[in-house]
């Protein structure tokens, strides 16, 4: 493991061949880090390198479009292969950032699940935005509609800064079924349906604005109900044996997403490596480390069955489950942002 400009870089190679002699343009691959990483690296980065001989070198980055565009317009950036939120997949592909994919060299578009499969991204992996609980102080699991009701269920709740999913969430407590939400959301009287209903837990409500955050608030008492990523919810009742409940029922799900930078010199060992990416045996290991909703058609059987229950793919937990309007959010996020901001500040 290296710092470089201070952030985590790992190397992977095959034998004892020191990093001070591997080609000058190694292939790069960058995720998000923390244990979602940490699963890939040990269900396909490593693995691969084994297998292939080829020597991968892992970055990380925290996303954002305005970082991809100057990555691309640099040229060779030094980057190769990169995570991308839904956002700007569709962005940067519009943009012309990012190799469109040949899918025919990833194994066909039918080896994927539906919705992980883009003009210029191939799913790396399925979330949820859910609904967490201290079942210390909450005895059965809370719906949206209960999140916002102070009488029923007093003390704090948390909600991640940001319009999009805290606009979705609120309108389903509202009373609008997940298959209307973009509909309602779409008109004005819609947005400011949203804020009026956030507007009668405002006194109540805390911001997060970092992964981690949901899971100590709980864990400390500030708050008793929460949005939060699926896998931190799972993480923390698993690993960290806290009492906590998740709720499925009316959760947002997005997918990440795999990319090619359009400028990457080493798009053929970036097909090889996500070709082996998209295979059952991979991908069935990520969530021995993360519950993650793994993008493969046939991997699911091929998962520990004691993890199958907390995976966001998992029949049981699919039901009733929104998934978030890419095109909304790319149309209305600016607008939206800035209305956000301005309540929350208040």
């Amino acid at each position: 493991m290296l710092k470089k400009s201070g952030i985590l870089i790992a190397a992977l190679m095959v034998g004892a061949v020191p990093l001070t002699q591997a080609a000058a343009r190694d292939l790069v691959i960058v995720s998000n880090g923390g244990t979602f990483q940490e699963a890939q690296h040990n269900a396909i980065f490593a693995p691969f390198a084994k297998k292939t001989g080829k020597t991968v070198v892992e970055d990380t980055w925290e996303n954002g479009i305005g970082v991809l565009r100057t990555k691309v317009e640099a040229g060779d950036s030094g980057w190769d292969i990169v995570i991308a939120e839904s956002e700007e997949l569709q962005i940067a592909c519009q943009e012309g950032l990012l190799l469109p994919l040949d899918f025919s060299k990833l194994g066909g578009e039918e080896n994927y699940v539906p919705g992980a499969v883009s003009e210029c991204g191939v799913g790396a992996a399925i979330y949820n935005h859910v609904l967490a609980y201290d079942k210390s102080k909450i005895s059965a699991p809370p719906s949206w509609a209960d999140f916002f009701d102070l009488a029923k269920y007093p003390g704090k709740r948390a909600l991640r800064q940001s319009p999009k999913t805290s606009l979705e969430f609120a309108l389903m407590a509202d009373g609008v079924a997940p298959a209307d939400v973009y509909k309602v959301l779409a008109t004005p009287e819609g947005v400011d349906r949203a804020f009026a209903k956030l507007d009668t837990i405002k006194p109540s409500l805390v911001f997060w604005s970092s992964g981690g955050q949901p899971m100590q608030l709980l864990a400390s008492g500030e708050v008793v109900m929460t949005s939060s990523f699926n896998g931190r919810v799972t993480n923390a009742i698993n690993k960290d044996k806290k009492p906590f409940g998740i709720v499925w029922n009316q959760s947002l799900q997005t997918v990440d997403s795999w990319v090619i930078l359009k400028t990457s010199p080493n798009a053929d060992a970036a097909y090889d490596l996500l070709k082996f990416a998209g295979e059952p045996e991979p991908q069935s290991h990520l969530p021995e480390v993360q519950p993650i909703g793994i993008t493969s058609a046939k991997a699911f059987d091929l998962i520990d069955p004691t993890l199958r229950a907390d995976l966001p793919t998992a029949p049981e937990n699919a039901k009733n489950v929104l998934k978030i309007n890419d095109a909304f959010w790319i149309d209305n996020i600016d607008a939206l942002t800035a209305r956000w901001a301005e309540w929350s500040a208040q």
